[in-house]
């Protein structure tokens, strides 16, 4: 059973845990020559897994690659699906957020749908995530899929037996048919043990900016930790299909897994350069005539700061 108790170990690990919250945010907000700086002046050493300084370094070479994939993804009018699966706290959103952080979000778009609807609970299951799918030239992130109906729903009881079965009937075959469209579609189960969930969710507890990350149904499944396990080996087990493999991403050390996702996204789909003009800016037209009014003060935002 995870420790649940309030040890020096537990709020030291939290206290690290709340400093890699701060890499992320400063992480953000720099460009890149900046950041190099800061981390070369401010490294420290971790107690294990991927240090700061290697990781900003390789994540902004990863994302320079991932624009890379993007223009290739327009080029090419490629359809590309990934889809993001795991245990509450596993890190999917952080992953995510490094993908999508550098990319346009009209070519790269984040999809995580909530509850279905009275009216979504009546449609064909996929129905709802289809009108999300990409059209050519563009790239749709999955925060959760349909795969809810082998997780959540089925361990949360939101859905019958018989609809589970029906689930894992037919999911091979639609993600055949997506194949077959032309789509590209990648699936992820990112992996972390009982004590590391049971740390974040200490964590997300202890930081008013992350209480909202924690709903009733979060920490319901932290309950039932047991019977996910079961299902998600069962889902992994019964729609692992060539035309749509799943691949397993270890996320203890969040660094080393979005690091190691994004690098294995990359190598999924072959891409090159895509030849770009060079950018001239024009000149700008200056008219005689041209007279700026000023903004009327009472519109101005007080400056606070």
């Amino acid at each position: 059973m995870s420790d649940t108790r309030d040890t020096p170990d537990m709020r030291a690990r939290i206290h690290d845990e709340i400093l890699d919250s701060l890499d992320e945010e400063r992480e953000l907000e720099l460009d890149d020559d900046r950041l190099a700086l800061l981390i070369e002046e401010h490294d420290r050493a971790p107690a294990a897994g991927v240090g700061r300084n290697h990781y900003f370094k390789e994540l902004l070479r990863l994302q320079r690659e991932l624009v890379r994939l993007q223009h290739w993804v327009v080029h090419k009018g490629l359809k590309v699906v990934v889809l993001f699966e795991g245990r509450d706290a596993a890190g999917k959103g952080g992953v995510i957020k490094r993908i999508t952080q550098r990319l346009n979000p009209r070519i790269c778009r984040t999809v995580a749908l909530s509850a279905p609807t009275e009216r979504e609970r009546t449609q064909w299951y996929f129905q709802r995530y289809v009108s999300h799918l990409p059209a050519a030239g563009e790239m749709v992130l999955f925060d959760r899929s349909w795969y809810n109906r082998a997780g959540v729903e089925r361990v949360m009881g939101f859905c019958t037996p018989e609809q589970t079965e029906e689930f894992f009937r037919d999911v091979p075959e639609f993600e055949r048919m997506l194949a077959r469209s032309g789509i590209i579609l990648l699936k992820y189960w990112f992996s972390i043990t009982d004590d590391e969930q049971n740390l974040r969710f200490m964590m997300r507890i202890r930081d008013p900016l992350k209480q909202w990350k924690l709903s009733p149904m979060d920490l319901e499944s932290r309950r039932r930790w047991e019977d996910y396990t079961k299902a998600k080996e069962e889902m992994l087990h019964r729609t692992h299909i060539p035309e749509a493999r799943w691949w397993v991403v270890e996320g203890v050390d969040k660094k080393a897994a979005r690091l190691n996702c994004i690098h294995h996204l990359l190598q999924q789909i072959p891409y090159d350069d895509v030849p770009h003009s060079a950018v001239i800016l024009p000149a700008r037209q200056r008219k005689p005539d041209y007279h700026r009014e000023p903004v009327p003060a009472e519109m101005h935002v007080p400056s606070v700061y």
